[in-house]
């Protein structure tokens, strides 16, 4: 993955950690914490993500960076790795053992051929390359080489083999996985030479034979032409027996690679690799670092029971490489990096998304069931059959907490719900509408505290002997006796008539009722209060306070009483003032005279 992938990753995961974050329900300063937090991370991130791409890009030297196609370089570049590869080079280009290695590089007119010095650091030549040349990413082949003659033991052949599998699935890890194809070299008898040169022709094009894309026939490329075996034998009709000797040979050298080298990229596994694009042969006049008592004498022994005769090849000379075959790569492999990069992102997003509505649906849930067990808390205690002060105290309380979640809620409604609520989860509406009814179905209890004494008038202050008319001078007595009784909303006002034992029990009942309505007539006309407000009652002599048997208590016996009672109903709302009847009806009353010069109706004449 390239560098910019990578920090654009990093970029990326910070944005969705914010984004998270913000909708988590932190508080101030743990959302603070958590959002240094991700900034560091991302931060790290980047600087690391720079650090690998100098660590990867460290094997490439800026020497070997020059000596690479530039950036616009659109045709193949194979990594060639195996232990006959570095004959495909030049000679001059040998590495110092003093010297950190260095990767040769062979251009041609249709292809670049980058040498890999080992097969474990194959994966780390793939990334470096990508390092110094993003766009090649999908122009990268790997061709192994791999000459019989050259190794002497089997084992360690299947060892190269085996690393091979492995660090190609190493690259496929990296979203990387590039087309494998296998070459063998093949050196020709002293006799055989002269027709590899008689087929080279002038420009000394190699003849190569090809099993391409798991096609169990050979293919021949020679000259531009891609034709089978059969046809490549009868185009030269004098050449026949050279060319059909030649083929033996070959398929002979394609039936060693069936039988040791084919079952590694077939076997299955986990991590198998791709199969190889084409095996591909081609027959040599030398054959450089060969060794005696090789594999492929061994196998031809085993073969035939003839022991081949060793060819010694030169040390110098470069091999050919295959251009011919270059046309059989695929241009788009694999995963490529930006499809892994955005797989990674919308994962990353998708891991975001599922934290975020988690969240969300939690707190709507804790919301719901907030609200709820308050509603029905205050349910509970407002069905209370009691309604003793203790009740009256936990009803107040459940109410508050109605008034705090009512008013949360209103908050929501009007300015949007919060982030950590939101994401399209939010439901509490409904529960809103329903804790504005609980409230607004709540009444007050009314006071059932004793009231306090009555105002106590004596009738003979009020009223003459055996009348139920107000004297004109008690105007004074009433707005004195008046000034203590406090109105409470709800409250009634109860008028209650006595009289003493003289006289008959019936003139008595009907004399008091008559004296607490003309006290009720009085209070009604001078503070506006409706009759449903006014309670009148009359007991006669059967509630005494004193003994009738003497002057003084006959006296006291002789009253109207005044006092409030608690009751539900609409006299509280018609009751005057803070709860004292108003100040200019007592101014006005106490100059008489004046209001009788403006003929007040409102005023007891002395008349009436």
């Amino acid at each position: 993955m390239t560098l910019k992938l990578m920090r654009a990753l990093a970029l990326w995961s910070g944005c969705l950690a914010l984004m998270v974050i913000s909708v988590l329900p932190l508080s101030a300063v743990a959302q603070a914490l958590a959002v240094t937090a991700a900034l560091g991370l991302a931060a790290g991130a980047w600087v690391l993500a720079g650090r690998r791409a100098v660590r990867v890009g460290g094997p490439l030297g800026l020497g070997e960076s020059r000596t690479l196609p530039g950036s616009e370089y659109r045709l193949p570049v194979v990594l060639v790795c195996g232990q006959g590869s570095s004959a495909l080079f030049a000679a001059d280009l040998h590495v110092d053992a003093d010297i950190a290695e260095q990767t040769a590089v062979r251009t041609t007119a249709s292809g670049c051929y980058v040498s890999v010095p080992s097969i474990e650091r194959l994966p780390g030549m793939a990334a470096a390359l990508l390092a110094a040349r993003p766009q090649w990413r999908a122009q990268m082949s790997v061709m192994f080489v791999i000459n019989p003659a050259q190794h002497a033991d089997s084992a360690e052949l299947e060892g190269q083999l085996r690393a091979l599998t492995h660090q190609l699935s190493v690259i496929r890890k990296r979203a990387q996985t590039l087309p494998l194809w296998v070459v063998s070299y093949q050196q020709a008898s002293q006799d055989a030479r002269d027709v590899g040169a008689k087929e080279g022709g002038a420009n000394g094009e190699s003849v190569w034979f090809s099993w391409e894309n798991g096609q169990p026939s050979a293919r021949v490329r020679h000259n531009g032409t891609c034709v089978s075996v059969e046809d490549w034998q009868r185009q030269e009709p004098a050449a026949l027996t050279d060319r059909m000797q030649l083929a033996v040979q070959v398929h002979a050298h394609a039936a060693w690679l069936e039988q040791c080298v084919v079952p590694h990229f077939t076997h299955p596994g986990r991590h198998r690799p791709r199969l190889p694009v084409a095996y591909a042969i081609c027959r040599v006049p030398r054959l450089p670092e060969q060794v005696s008592g090789s594999v492929w004498q061994h196998w031809i022994q085993a073969k035939t029971g003839l022991l081949p005769t060793f060819l010694a090849g030169h040390a110098g000379g470069v091999l050919p490489v295959p251009n011919v075959l270059l046309e059989l790569l695929p241009r788009h492999t694999g995963n490529s990096a930006a499809r892994r990069a955005g797989v990674m992102g919308i994962w990353l997003a998708v891991f975001a998304a599922v934290v975020a509505m988690s969240s969300s649906a939690r707190q709507n849930t804790l919301l719901i069931r907030q609200v709820g067990d308050d509603l029905r808390r205050y349910a509970s205690i407002n069905e209370t059959a009691r309604d003793d002060q203790q009740v009256r105290a936990l009803r107040e309380a459940a109410l508050t907490v109605l008034h705090d979640d009512v008013r949360r809620l209103d908050d929501y409604y009007r300015y949007g719900e919060p982030r950590s609520l939101g994401l399209g989860l939010y439901r509490a509406e409904q529960l809103r509408i329903r804790v504005w009814h609980a409230i607004g179905r709540y009444r007050p209890p009314v006071e059932m505290a004793q009231a306090s004494a009555p105002v106590r008038l004596d009738t003979l202050s009020l009223f003459n002997i055996g009348s139920a008319e107000l004297k004109a001078e008690s105007t004074q007595v009433l707005i004195n006796a008046l000034v203590g009784i406090k109105a409470r909303p709800g409250w009634l006002i109860v008028v209650t008539g006595h009289t003493d034992a003289t006289g008959s029990a019936e003139q008595n009942l009907r004399l008091s009722r008559d004296r607490a309505a003309s006290v009720r007539d009085w209070m009604q006309r001078m503070g506006g209060i409706p009759g449903s407000c006014f309670a009148v009652q009359g007991y006669g002599a059967s509630q005494p306070i004193a003994s009738n048997d003497t002057e003084q208590g006959r006296r006291a016996n002789r009253r109207v009483d005044i006092r409030l009672v608690p009751e539900e109903g609409p006299a509280g709302r018609f009751l005057p003032g803070p709860g004292r009847l108003p100040p200019s009806h007592f101014a006005a009353l106490d100059n008489p005279s004046k209001e009788f010069s403006h003929g007040n109706p409102r005023l007891p004449l002395a008349q009436r």
